[in-house]
């Protein structure tokens, strides 16, 4: 067969253990036909072949972005950033211009919010002094709080509080009236719904579907959203997700992209099970699994949160918060009820992904996976535990003996990339940071480690987190967790598709499997560890076809 598309010139780096670097790859039908040196690949040129001279640029398999919220990020885009601002009087001046500039807007939505941006607790009093006369509302960058001002929090029906379901909570003040803040989906989801969003919030909210389902208009407008985020993806050389949060809907979203040729990445969607559905709802689980199969939209797994995050103090410990007494948050499942969960999706043969931060949600997601394979038997199911942040010394080897992947995001540590190292200081007992972020500590035991970034919570940059994850310097007591440079790419490429059951398709370059390719610009391994976040992606491929050029890249 003749190639239809020849990288050379490159240094490769397969992540195939057969055969481990290369100098070219010849690309066919969406598939590669040929990983080789570069005179056994030009010999499949034909007059018809696109080659491209890669110059000595590094050639990875196609990122696996293994954590993110694909909708919910191209969402976002289009909306008010303000990572990084700090103090009111900036704050004001964002939103101002942000008005101005989106008369129209239902509601000013800004992400990013810091819980340091003020020198004190955000109120809505607070955002009322930055706009009183539309409906304004900020996300804290972990996704778990809101704050809004009087007009939203009232437009919203929550500005005297409102019953939630465990975990979820509008803060209330002495007063009886609400605070501002807004913890978990369910509580801050009427405010978002004023947006005109709140349907696209339903996969992480409360796992339903859209009622009534969303019309042409909406679901077009839908698309191009989702079209954002993946072209904002491609641009990081990403060509495989997986999607956290996701419903029918968002699965049919994507199947109709790609019969339109327009789904530029793979993508695999759960179902969302909550604490207070039956586990008769797990046929819908089931059904999206079978209905939708493909190579390049997917079902197949359950998500499920166990708690919620350490800024806002819901996720659960199994001791106190430093300087809170008697306050260690809880589970948002029942312990004896979330191992009949896991038992019965572990039977249909579901995979299952649980959000587990603190060290006590992590062991009570170990204790549920541990359930499910005493009372079904061990099976190759891959199940996942999500961010894992603190986790108990005696819990450490039981990952490894379970089969159960640590699924780790390298932007996340404080201090490391985005996130301030203040969080350590008020968060956790310093006696506790030699207990935190294990990545390598996890590894070593044996729990299989796919690396993402969780975005829009972090930046979706796959460099970026390449270098936070080479240049993470150990906390106070704390020994040295990063993996080395091929350890750390291959959890971004084939461990990723392994933990996603997808390396019969994507995740390493081997002859057969699918043509998804990112070409770095520079010698990755020649680089230094702070200079790698930098680098540009000069190409993306994703089934044969370029997703991505460079600016500065001739292909």
């Amino acid at each position: 067969m003749q190639a239809e598309m020849i990288v050379t010139g490159a240094k490769v780096l397969t992540m195939d253990p057969d055969r481990p670097r290369a100098e070219a790859v010849a690309l066919a039908g969406g598939r590669i036909l040929a990983v080789g040196s570069a005179a056994e690949v030009a010999a499949l040129a034909g007059p018809g072949t696109r080659v491209i001279e890669a110059g000595g640029r590094t050639l990875l398999p196609g990122f696996v972005e293994s954590h993110l919220h694909l909708v919910l990020g191209g969402n976002e885009l289009t909306q008010l950033q303000i990572g990084g601002l700090h103090g009111f009087d900036a704050l004001r001046a964002a939103y101002l211009d942000y008005a101005a500039k989106n008369p129209d807007r239902p509601l000013l939505m800004a992400q990013g919010a810091s819980y340091e941006i003020l020198d004190h607790p955000v109120t809505r009093h607070d955002l009322d002094r930055v706009i009183a006369d539309r409906p304004i509302a900020m996300m804290a960058p972990d996704h778990h709080t809101v704050w809004a001002n009087t007009l939203a929090l009232s437009m919203a029906g929550l500005l005297h509080g409102a019953v939630m379901p465990h975990g979820h909570e509008v803060v209330m003040a002495a007063d009886s009236t609400a605070t501002g803040e807004l913890r978990e989906f369910e509580a801050f989801g009427p405010v978002l719904a004023l947006g005109g969003d709140a349907h696209l919030q339903l996969g992480i909210a409360t796992g339903g579907e859209p009622d009534p389902w969303p019309d042409a208009a909406t679901i077009a407008q839908d698309k191009e959203k989702v079209a954002a985020g993946l072209a904002h993806c491609a641009a990081h050389g990403i060509t495989s997700m997986v999607n956290m949060d996701g419903n029918r809907y968002t699965c049919e979203l994507l199947a109709q992209m790609r019969d339109e040729g327009r789904l530029t990445a793979r993508v695999v969607v759960p179902f969302h099970m909550k604490p207070h559905m039956e586990l008769s709802e797990l046929d819908r689980a089931s059904a999206m699994a079978r209905d939708y199969t493909g190579d390049w939209v997917r079902s197949g797994f359950v998500k499920m949160f166990m708690d919620g995050v350490v800024d806002s103090r819901t996720a659960f410990m199994l001791t106190d918060y430093p300087g809170v007494p008697g306050h260690r948050a809880e589970p948002l499942f029942e312990p004896e009820r979330f191992k009949a969960v896991c038992t019965e999706i572990d039977r249909r043969g579901l995979q299952i992904a649980v959000h587990a931060i603190g060290d006590g949600a992590v062991r009570t997601t170990i204790d549920g996976y541990e359930a499910a394979q005493r009372a079904n038997g061990r099976r190759d199911s891959r199940h996942r535990i999500e961010h894992i942040e603190l986790i108990d010394r005696a819990d450490i080897p039981r990952l490894g003996a379970l089969g159960i992947t640590a699924s780790v995001q390298p932007p996340h540590p404080p201090g490391v990339m985005d996130f301030p190292i203040s969080t350590m200081e008020t968060v956790y007992h310093r006696d506790r940071w030699r207990d935190a972020y294990l990545w390598k500590t996890l590894k070593d035991h044996g729990a299989p480690v796919a690396y993402a970034s969780d975005w829009p919570v972090t930046d979706v940059s796959v460099m970026r987190g390449v270098q936070a994850a080479l240049t993470r310097v150990p906390y106070d007591g704390a020994t040295d967790e990063r993996l080395s440079l091929l350890e750390t790419l291959h959890a971004y490429t084939a461990g990723g598709a392994w933990a996603a059951h997808l390396e019969d398709i994507t995740g390493t370059l081997r002859a057969g499997l699918a043509a998804d390719l990112v070409l770095i610009d520079g010698d990755i391994e020649s680089l230094p560890a702070d200079e790698i976040g930098a680098t540009d992606i000069a190409l993306t491929v994703a089934g044969g076809r370029i997703t991505h050029q460079g600016a500065g890249f001739a292909a």
